[in-house]
Parts: structure tokens; sequence; C-alpha cells
């Protein structure tokens, strides 16, 4: 596997009956592997891993409005959920009020519809911002989520150096696998940067950027897919940010990164030993980190493409392998999905038991007991190995189209063939899914209670009306205006957006602004 045109093969078409000892030459432990806590990293970031702390713990929530999200937060974190993760609804990601033609049957739906400061103090009513870790998946309008958050913080009289968390901020992989951009190539990352920055100087605990391979995943990437393309694209977040003068000792440690943990739990565990040691070679070999600025940090969610609605309850099981596979690789933080979320939003029976399934992998299993467990196993340094192998073909591949930013057409299309490979596996039965196209039941998908969306976004529309009715339109349109002066400018876009939110703009209101200045993405 050196080239790319033989990384389409399986890993798995490749695994052999047993394994032995590697062949002279071909492994050496002490790069390859070195100590738990030490360069490469491929045993792990820390020397004691989870002897000395667990991972976070978090769940993926956010629907209808944000009284009801926060209703979610306050019960997960009476269960024992350590770091809150932030869903939000496609207008919000898209940078569209919930007032907005366009919103119209979206709003609350997959996520918290925010539009305004008001929304985000609603949302984390009684939840103390500078003692939970507040994650967001949020892209193209991240820069106004993490700028409604500071504000926030600044109203309630917090310092923002006690702020933690992270923007996911990563919008690469939304022109390559998800879909939610706005604005063009070039103009988006340099909203990324602008965030990068913003963090290291004023958020310093906050993790500016979270680089995402769980999305590629989703869309139907294979595991070397997963693991090539997130590095391509952080490679192309690293020299961005470089060349914008920031410092690669100060905006490298807050750096992070987000997985998808699949069903094949050792090729699994061998993506994520994998990821870290190419990160660590990658960061010091072409951009001279320190030892200590070459660490992979990882977050960890749950296949939501391997939950089925045939037969749900099998998917408790899915979760727990794919869970376990986190664990064993080393991730820092981790969200397990609901059985049931194949057929609706998670209900609160199903998230709690996802939560606890954390705990009793944390407290009964005991993987936690010693640092990469599985390190030296024959077959797991094999696969670490194969993996690596198969992602550096590509990595190469994209060097050779300029890098991630004008590959972004070679890695959709990788994707749409694995997908396309992986349905017609399915359909033939070559890949086996239980309750699927294996061990089939007549049984049908029981019935769940649906949020009533409709009411919830009449609900959201009326909030915002009171909004705008409150605020001084005037001091907003002032606002509004430095922003759009700054996009065409070079001063970082951070702060006139804070002090936008601050005003009560609205988050369609500060991206229509930006749309304005720099237009729309239109894939080819």
């Amino acid at each position: 596997m050196n080239d790319v045109n033989n990384v389409n093969t399986r890993i798995s078409d490749t695994i052999q009956s047993s394994y032995g000892p590697p062949r002279p030459g071909s492994f050496n432990p002490t790069e390859d592997l070195g100590e738990p806590g030490g360069f490469p990293f491929t045993r792990g970031i820390y020397a004691d891993m989870y002897r000395g702390r667990l991972w976070t713990m978090r769940q993926y929530a956010g629907f209808g409005t944000a009284e009801d999200t926060n209703r979610r937060f306050r019960y997960l974190l009476d269960a024992g959920q350590t770091g809150l993760s932030v869903a939000f609804d496609l207008p919000t990601q898209m940078g569209l009020d919930s007032d907005d033609p366009l919103a119209v049957g979206e709003v609350g739906r997959v996520g918290v519809a925010i539009d305004t400061l008001d929304d985000l103090d609603t949302l984390f009513d009684g939840i103390p911002l500078d003692r939970v870790s507040t994650s967001m998946t949020i892209n193209s309008t991240a820069a106004i989520l993490l700028a409604l958050y500071v504000a926030l913080a600044d109203e309630r009289g917090i310092a923002r150096d006690r702020l933690s968390g992270t923007v996911q901020n990563d919008i690469l992989k939304e022109f390559v696998a998800r879909g939610t951009y706005i604005y063009p190539v070039e103009p988006s990352l340099r909203l990324v940067t602008d965030v990068i920055s913003f963090c290291g100087s004023d958020v310093p605990r906050w993790n500016s950027i979270s680089i995402s391979g769980y999305h590629m995943r989703e869309a139907g990437a294979t595991a070397a897919q997963e693991l090539a393309f997130t590095l391509a694209n952080a490679r192309e977040y690293v020299r961005r940010a470089l060349a914008s003068g920031l410092d690669i000792e100060t905006f490298g440690p807050r750096l992070s990164f987000f997985f998808a943990a699949h069903n094949d739990l050792f090729e699994e565990v061998a993506k994520f030993r994998a990821a870290r040691r190419m990160w660590a070679r990658l960061m010091a070999g072409e951009f001279g980190a320190s030892e200590g600025n070459c660490r992979l940090r990882f977050h960890t969610q749950t296949a939501g493409s391997t939950l089925t609605a045939q037969q749900p309850l099998n998917n408790v099981v899915r979760v727990a392998v794919q869970a376990l596979a986190a664990v064993l690789g080393g991730t820092q933080s981790l969200h397990t999905n609901g059985y049931d979320e194949a057929l609706a939003l998670p209900t609160a029976s199903a998230a709690r038991l996802a939560l606890r399934t954390q705990q009793v992998i944390a407290e009964e299993s005991g993987v936690t007991a010693t640092a990469d467990p599985l390190g030296g196993s024959y077959y797991v340094e094999a696969l670490t190995s194969e993996l690596e192998a198969a992602a550096l073909a590509y990595l190469a591949k994209i060097e050779e189209l300029g890098g991630a930013g004008e590959a972004i057409g070679f890695m959709v299309e990788e994707i749409h063939m694995a997908a396309y490979r992986h349905q017609l596996e399915v359909e033939s039965g070559e890949r086996r899914i239980v309750g699927v196209n294996a061990y089939r039941e007549s049984d049908t998908a029981p019935d769940l209670e649906t949020p009533a969306f409709q009411e919830r976004e009449s609900t959201q529309k009326n909030r915002l009306a009171r909004a705008r009715a409150r605020r001084d339109d005037a001091v907003v349109r002032r606002c509004l205006a430095v922003v759009g002066e700054a996009a065409t400018g070079v001063d970082n876009l951070m702060p006139p957006i804070i002090e936008a939110v601050r005003a009560r703009a609205t988050v369609g209101e500060i991206s229509g602004v930006l749309r304005r200045r720099w237009g729309s993405y239109q894939p080819s």
C-alpha cells in the first residue's frame, strides 16, 4: 500500500489469519512506539493515561429551543456528564435566522436554534461557564457562536481566561463531506485563522479548532481516508496560521481533533494510534514544533452511520464496542450515541444509557488500569503501520494537488467511491449487518416521542421578534458596518463580531454582512 491507487483496498482484505513478530527492518519499537507520554506518542499522549484522569464524558445535545436544550444539559450534568457538547440546528449552522424563509421547517429540528445573545444566555441558564467545558459543533458560523459565548461570559463577569472548551471551526471538511459551508474557500480559511489567533490572545484555555475526520467517515470514508484527509486539513490550517504570522508554539497546543469510532474494534484502535504517530512526525518534521507541541489530542464520537432503525436495541452493543475502541485507542473526550438515534432525536433514557456505557467502561472494565493496553500486540502494531502507510499515500497525493485547499474535489470523489463500494457490499450480503441483511425479524420499529417542531419554530420566531424590538437598531447598524469593513481588511474579525452580538445583532445579520462582502461558495 505505497501509492494512492492501492489504498482503495480495505485494510480488512489484507488481514492475515495470524500475526507474529514483524520482519526485521519493518518496525522499530523505539522510533515507532516510544513510551506512553513520549514522542511519537503512538502509545498515548500521557505517561499514565487514564490512571491520572479519565476522558471527558460528553453527550452531544441540542434540539428545539434554548429552554429545551438547557433542560437536557442539566439532566446530563446531574447524571454525571463532565462536559457539554452543543448541537445547533441547520439554520444556525448556515447563518440563517429562525425567521428566514429558507429556515422554514428546519428551526430546532437537528439542534438548538440560536439567533441572539439572549438565546445563548437561556441555553446556559444556571450553568457556570467557568466550571464546565463546552464543545460547540459549528463551522461556517463558528466565529459568531464563539463571539456569543465570549460576550455572554463578559456580561456575567467571567474572565475570558477562565473559559474552556472547543469550537469545531473546521471548514475544509464542510466542503469535502458535510455541506454546511457559506463563504468561498479563501475567506472561509481567513475566518478560521482569525478564530485561532483570537483564542491564542484572549481565550487561552479554549481549543480554537477541532479538525474533524468524523463527518468524512459518516459520509462513507474508510478508516485510512478519515485519517489521511483529517491530517491533510490540519496541515493546511497550520500552514495558514503560520503564514498569518502566528507562532506554532502558541497556537499548536490548542489544536484538537475529532474522529469517529466504528465497529471494527482493532482497526479503530490502530487508527487512533497511527494518527498520533503521524501528527507528531508531521509537526516536528515539517513545522519544527517542540516535542510537547506534537501531541495529538482528540475527541471521539461513536458512529451515527452504523446505527440501524431495524432492531434498534442492537445499537446498544454497537455503541459499547465503538466506545471501547475509543478508550483503548487513547481518546481524551468521548460522546456515545443513543440507541434510538436512527429513528429520532435521542430520548432522555437513551442518552442516559449512552452515558452509563462510558461509565461502565471507566469503572468496571479494567481497561483504564494501564496505558495503551493493546500496545505490542503483533496484530495491532501491524494494523497501525498498515493504516499509516495507506494514509501517507493519500497525503502524498494531496500534496501533489497543492494541499487540502486545492484537493477538495479529489477527497470528495474518493469518499463517494468508498461509500458506493460499502453500499454494494451491504446489498450483496458481503458485508453483514445484524438486523439489516442478517438475522432479520419482522418486528416494526418502536414508537418514539417526536418533538413538536412546528410549535417550537413559532416560539423561536416570536422570541427573535421580541429581541429585535428591544434593541437599539442604530447601534446594531453601526456594529454591522464595522464587521463589513473588517471583512475586506486585514484586522481580526472577532472583536467587531463580539461587539455586534453584544448589541444583539443576530447570527443571520452578521452572516449576511459577510455574504455580501465575500459571496457564497459554489461547488464545482
